[in-house]
């Protein structure tokens, strides 16, 4: 697929073809789950592994899609102690302390939200998963330490019952 101009004279990507958006109608849902996932769908599509590995790289590069990975049922796993943290930490370190919070093995997403003042004083939220309450409590005391002097309150609210998610979807 052939790069196009922009007006400023930089080059962008070209959008995704038909081939692509197939390929992206293929693969909102997940991928495959047989052995080689990309075999599969290069068979459903009549491409090559090689390629649908090629434009779905290429889809990721340009921002078309955001990520390919794993999205384990954590209750599934045992995890049934789901805890949103928030965090009251300075504006201006908000982004530098979300990017350390948001390494931490433990956290599977983190987000800078605007406060809601004077009731919601939260703008740093990080989702942390656990066997139990008190395994979610040690893993905030964790972020709690990282953040030190810049963690000016806290609290964990727990999940009360399963919400389905999905991503966007797009028809074919």
């Amino acid at each position: 697929m052939p790069d196009v101009m922009t007006s400023s004279g930089r080059e962008s990507p070209a959008r995704p073809d038909a081939l692509d958006r197939r390929l992206i109608v293929a693969t909102q849902g997940g991928l495959p789950l047989v052995p080689r996932p990309y075999h599969a769908l290069a068979e459903r599509l009549g491409l090559s592994a090689e390629e649908v590995k090629a434009r779905l790289a290429r889809l990721l590069e340009t921002d078309v899609i955001r990520r390919i990975g794993a999205v384990p049922n954590h209750y599934a796993l045992g995890y049934v102690a789901n805890g949103m943290s928030v965090w009251d930490v300075p504006d201006e370190r908000v982004d530098a302390l979300g990017e350390a919070v948001g390494r931490l093995p433990f956290v599977t997403h983190c987000y800078h939200r605007p406060r809601a003042l004077p009731l919601w004083p939260y703008n740093l939220f990080a989702m942390v998963h656990g066997k139990s309450r008190a395994e979610v409590e040690a893993q905030a005391e964790q972020i709690a330490a990282l953040l030190g002097a810049d963690c000016r309150a806290h609290d964990v609210l727990y999940s009360s019952r399963i919400l389905k998610k999905t991503g966007l979807r797009i028809g074919n």
